[in-house]
């Protein structure tokens, strides 16, 4: 198992009634904002994965409940986060494929 896989679940996930896409701007990367991230995504029961961008942004993608993907956006424009986020562009939509576990990238 490699480092990055303690957030990847291989058991078959529920099907996600709804999925976030979020970007993240300000300073989000070189500061665990990624596992800031998966670290309320997981108990929230969401799958997906947080990516670092080349323009110094950071990628999320969640999928699982309304409720929960409301959670995690909440969390993300709340000011307690990990670095600092100045501004996350956001919708919340019907799922796109299927993930499994949260994964780091």
């Amino acid at each position: 198992m490699g480092f990055f896989d303690i957030f990847t679940d291989k058991t078959p996930a529920e099907p996600a009634e709804a999925q976030l896409m979020a970007t993240a701007y300000g300073h989000v990367q070189g500061v665990g904002f990624r596992w800031w991230v998966a670290g309320i995504a997981k108990p929230l029961g969401l799958v997906g994965y947080a990516k670092n961008m080349d323009d110094g942004s950071v990628e999320i993608v969640a999928q699982g409940s309304a409720d929960a993907c409301e959670q995690l956006l909440a969390e993300l424009t709340g000011g307690d986060t990990a670095g600092r986020v100045n501004h996350v562009d956001s919708d919340i939509t019907q799922p796109v494929g299927s993930y499994k576990g949260f994964g780091i990238y």
